[in-house]
């Protein structure tokens, strides 16, 4: 199923909310990505807590992605490419690469 930017950040900042209670957004590192596996896994080594939903297109995704930024996740813009229509976030523990 494909979400729209606003589902999307909906979705993940229930989802913190909901199951890391007082956790500090910072903590948390949201991107966009074409191949969701190799960039939460490889790219970034991600161990531990992740969320993740595909947009119904790129643009969505990156308006999603600006969204949760400007809310106060840690991450960049500026990835990716028209294929990129996966929004992640993942909790930055000890050995996640940025």
């Amino acid at each position: 199923m494909r979400y729209s930017n606003i589902e999307i950040y909906k979705i993940i900042t229930d989802w913190i909310a909901t199951n890391f209670k007082g956790d500090y957004l910072e903590n948390w590192y949201v991107g966009i990505a074409s191949d969701i596996q190799k960039r939460l896994f490889e790219d970034h080594s991600v161990n531990g807590c992740f969320i993740y939903r595909e947009a119904i297109n790129a643009e969505h995704a990156r308006s999603a992605e600006q969204m949760l930024l400007n809310y106060g996740f840690d991450g960049e813009t500026g990835g990716g490419d028209r294929t990129t229509t996966y929004v992640y976030a993942f909790k930055k523990l000890p050995g996640t690469r940025r």
